[in-house]
């Protein structure tokens, strides 16, 4: 079977030739259909995130997968059903107590291993096998959109623990800033445009118009922010303090700017892996902000079953012309060049391996 994997002495995917998978005791065997391409798949490919399989000179990538049971094995599933795979697998060696719990999202770096990402061959190749609990079911209708159910799922997360965090008192939120207008920024401000609850809604980004994501966000109604007029430290006092702050940059200094950014009350969810980086900040005022005006900021990586459920849910209500918009192009393995390139009309891309 044809795969795309990146090689240890690599700088670009590549097409490699892979015998095809058989599935073990409670594994499924899937065809697969489309799968998209992130920011984290540059970063694996640069070699700034991840790691490769042990004993491995390559890696496949791929964590947004969406595919067709081609051998049920025994499981569940039927041959035919289309299905989402979740990302994080027990460590080599065995379990723990956070993949036991059905939480593996919450197991600490180095407990597990993440398909495409670190320590496992991802989704992109035209078969692959997987742990039958760590499919996802989805409606045929969406089966071309599947691709997208993983990324939203580490949003329903992000969400989950934020509001959590707010759920002491009587808390509602109104504002809402998305820092970052790539891909899973502009699919949260979707997500966050149809829940109904926040009346404002603002996007921060660095680009010059024309440009489609800024076209996106307004047409969703929220309040494109150029960060290099206005920082997010400035935020609060050019625009509003908002409610609730979801970071999706990776850009260190946001993490503190957030807090600045947050009206009392507020909390901000941090999603972005930033590098190294060394910078001075005032600590005793930010401590303030946090103790005087009740402000939480909470970390989130991965997802978990329950969330790509929820996140299947959240494809089916997003609108058609937003979501047409947002996936600006879907390649064959011979246009690997082009699903991957990083251009500003660029928004969301994906490799197809065929159809049901």
């Amino acid at each position: 079977m044809y795969a795309v994997a990146v090689r240890r002495d690599g700088s670009k995917p590549e097409v490699l030739e892979k015998p095809r998978p058989e599935p073990g005791p409670g594994e499924a065997l899937v065809r697969t259909l489309r799968v998209g391409i992130d920011g984290t798949d540059h970063e694996v490919i640069e070699g700034a995130h991840g790691g490769y399989p042990d004993g491995e000179d390559h890696l496949v990538l791929g964590h947004e997968a969406v595919g067709v049971v081609e051998d049920p094995n025994g499981t569940r599933f039927q041959e035919g059903d289309v299905v989402v795979p979740t990302v994080r697998r027990e460590p080599p060696g065995g379990t723990n107590e956070y993949f036991e719990r059905g939480e593996p999202d919450m197991a600490p770096d180095g407990e597990y291993v993440e398909r495409g990402i670190v320590g496992a061959h991802g989704f992109m190749s035209e078969y692959f096998t997987s742990p039958a609990d760590c499919l996802v079911s989805l409606p045929r209708e969406l089966a071309d959109l599947g691709f997208l159910a993983e990324p939203i799922s580490i949003s329903e997360k992000a969400f989950e623990h934020a509001f959590a965090s707010r759920s002491a008192f009587e808390w509602e939120p109104d504002s809402a800033l998305v820092l970052g207008n790539g891909s899973l920024g502009l699919l949260t401000l979707a997500m966050l445009d149809g829940s109904e609850q926040f009346e404002r809604l603002y996007c921060l980004g660095r680009r010059d118009r024309p440009d489609p994501s800024i076209d996106i966000t307004e047409e969703l109604g929220a309040t494109y922010v150029d960060s290099r007029e206005t920082p997010v430290s400035a935020f609060a006092s050019t625009h509003e303090p908002v409610d609730f702050v979801y970071e999706a940059t990776g850009y260190a200094k946001h993490a503190f700017e957030t807090i600045d950014a947050l009206a009392p009350n507020g909390v901000g969810a941090l999603l972005g892996v930033p590098t190294d980086w060394q910078f001075e900040v005032d600590g005793g005022r930010l401590h303030r902000e946090f103790v005087l005006h009740n402000k939480a900021l909470v970390g989130s990586v991965n997802s978990h079953v329950g969330h790509f459920r929820a996140a299947i849910d959240r494809l089916d209500s997003l609108p058609d012309a937003f979501v047409d918009d947002l996936v600006t192009g879907v390649y064959g393995l011979d246009e690997l060049d082009a699903a991957f390139a990083t251009d500003d009309s660029t928004i969301k891309t994906a490799v197809e391996f065929g159809s049901i």
